[in-house]
Protein backbone atom coordinates (compact mmCIF):
# COMPACT_ATOMS: atom_id res chain seq x y z
CA UNK A 1 0.00 0.00 0.00
CA UNK A 2 1.38 3.67 -0.68
CA UNK A 3 -0.20 6.43 1.22
CA UNK A 4 -1.48 9.95 -1.65
CA UNK A 5 -1.86 13.22 -0.44
CA UNK A 6 -3.59 15.68 -1.84
CA UNK A 7 -5.11 19.36 -1.10
CA UNK A 8 -8.93 19.79 -1.83
CA UNK A 9 -11.08 22.11 -0.74
CA UNK A 10 -12.46 22.45 2.38
CA UNK A 11 -16.46 22.30 1.14
CA UNK A 12 -15.56 19.78 -1.80
CA UNK A 13 -14.09 17.40 1.33
CA UNK A 14 -16.86 17.70 3.24
CA UNK A 15 -19.70 17.15 0.45
CA UNK A 16 -17.81 14.16 -0.97
CA UNK A 17 -17.35 12.54 2.81
CA UNK A 18 -21.17 12.97 3.30
CA UNK A 19 -22.12 11.28 0.01
CA UNK A 20 -19.74 8.41 0.50
CA UNK A 21 -21.16 7.89 4.19
CA UNK A 22 -25.04 8.01 2.96
CA UNK A 23 -23.51 5.14 0.10
CA UNK A 24 -21.77 3.24 3.37
CA UNK A 25 -18.04 3.84 2.18
CA UNK A 26 -15.03 5.62 3.10
CA UNK A 27 -13.92 8.46 1.57
CA UNK A 28 -10.81 6.28 0.75
CA UNK A 29 -11.90 3.28 -0.51
CA UNK A 30 -14.38 6.20 -2.78
CA UNK A 31 -10.89 7.53 -4.56
CA UNK A 32 -9.57 3.69 -4.48
CA UNK A 33 -12.66 2.88 -7.00
CA UNK A 34 -11.91 5.57 -8.93
CA UNK A 35 -7.98 5.09 -9.57
CA UNK A 36 -8.83 1.12 -10.08
CA UNK A 37 -11.23 2.48 -12.85
CA UNK A 38 -8.84 4.78 -14.37
CA UNK A 39 -5.96 2.17 -14.15
CA UNK A 40 -8.18 -0.11 -16.24
CA UNK A 41 -9.79 1.66 -18.51
CA UNK A 42 -7.10 3.70 -19.41
CA UNK A 43 -9.38 6.98 -19.06
CA UNK A 44 -11.12 9.33 -16.86
CA UNK A 45 -13.92 6.93 -15.88
CA UNK A 46 -16.94 10.10 -16.29
CA UNK A 47 -17.06 12.88 -18.70
CA UNK A 48 -15.01 15.80 -18.89
CA UNK A 49 -16.00 18.87 -20.66
CA UNK A 50 -16.06 22.67 -21.11
CA UNK A 51 -18.67 24.70 -21.03
CA UNK A 52 -22.01 22.99 -23.16
CA UNK A 53 -22.35 25.81 -24.86
CA UNK A 54 -19.16 24.54 -26.79
CA UNK A 55 -20.34 21.51 -27.78
CA UNK A 56 -20.42 20.12 -31.18
CA UNK A 57 -23.59 19.63 -31.13
CA UNK A 58 -24.36 23.31 -29.80
CA UNK A 59 -21.82 24.25 -32.22
CA UNK A 60 -23.36 22.77 -35.05
CA UNK A 61 -26.64 24.27 -34.64
CA UNK A 62 -25.74 27.67 -34.29
CA UNK A 63 -23.70 27.38 -37.57
CA UNK A 64 -26.83 26.27 -39.28
CA UNK A 65 -28.80 29.05 -37.82
CA UNK A 66 -26.21 31.40 -39.03
CA UNK A 67 -26.24 30.50 -42.28
CA UNK A 68 -29.85 30.52 -42.41
CA UNK A 69 -30.15 33.49 -40.84
CA UNK A 70 -27.62 34.76 -44.05
CA UNK A 71 -29.86 33.41 -46.42
CA UNK A 72 -32.55 34.68 -45.84
CA UNK A 73 -30.92 38.20 -45.68
CA UNK A 74 -30.49 38.55 -41.46
CA UNK A 75 -27.76 40.07 -39.87
CA UNK A 76 -25.80 38.86 -36.78
CA UNK A 77 -24.47 41.56 -34.22
CA UNK A 78 -23.18 41.14 -30.92
CA UNK A 79 -25.00 42.47 -27.81
CA UNK A 80 -23.91 43.83 -24.80
CA UNK A 81 -25.51 43.69 -21.74
CA UNK A 82 -25.75 45.72 -18.31
CA UNK A 83 -24.54 44.03 -15.46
Amino acid sequence: MTQISLRVEDDVKKKAEQVCADIGMSLSTAINIYLKKLGREERIPFEVAIDPFYSEENMSRLRASVAQMEATGGTVHEVEFDD
